[in-house]
């Protein structure tokens, strides 16, 4: 286990047992508290979706406070999901994404599932789909399953396609 998805796992096991947000601890990284970053924490409980909440740019003050603020809120937040239960948590494993900033698709021929998320944006709706997701395998795809996760309708709505790579922790 990464540092990245044990600090996940710090954060949401200390918050669903106590009620209490977890401080970056002592022994960190100091990569984890110089950079800032756009996180998305993933929660799988026995290798299904269990909760995946995030952010593309960063809205803390280091990747560290990212990583808590977000493995939190995918405990509790994802609406797809109930919030994690304390009885969950030794069946549940993480998986932490740092981002890269987005920058503007021009041609999808940029595209590139296995390497490139995407975040695609209509008015005031907008999808993101992280990279190198089982199943999705095609740039096709992706821009069909991320504008389907925001309700957009590219046959219908204009739409504004930006990527970014991600690093993926396990």
């Amino acid at each position: 286990m990464s540092f990245y998805t044990l600090l996940a796992k710090m954060a949401v096991e200390n918050y669903i047992k106590e009620r209490k947000i977890i401080k970056p601890p002592q022994d960190i990284p100091r990569e984890l508290l110089e950079r800032r970053a756009g996180v998305f924490v993933t929660i799988e409980k026995e290798g299904k979706l269990r909760g995946c909440i995030g952010t593309y740019l960063p809205t803390r003050e280091n990747v560290a406070e990212e990583i808590i603020a977000n493995a939190i809120s995918a405990a509790t937040k994802d609406d797809r999901f109930g919030r994690v239960l304390n009885k969950e948590l030794s069946k549940l494993s993480y998986i932490v994404y740092i981002l890269k900033r987005p920058c503007l698709v021009k041609d999808i021929k940029e595209l590139n599932p296995k390497k490139y998320g995407i975040i695609v944006q209509s008015g005031f709706k907008s999808g993101l789909l992280l990279p190198g997701l089982e199943g999705v395998d095609t740039k096709e795809k992706q821009i069909f399953y991320t504008c389907q996760k925001a309700g957009i309708n590219p046959q219908i709505d204009p739409i504004t396609i930006y990527k970014f790579e991600a690093k993926k922790y396990e």
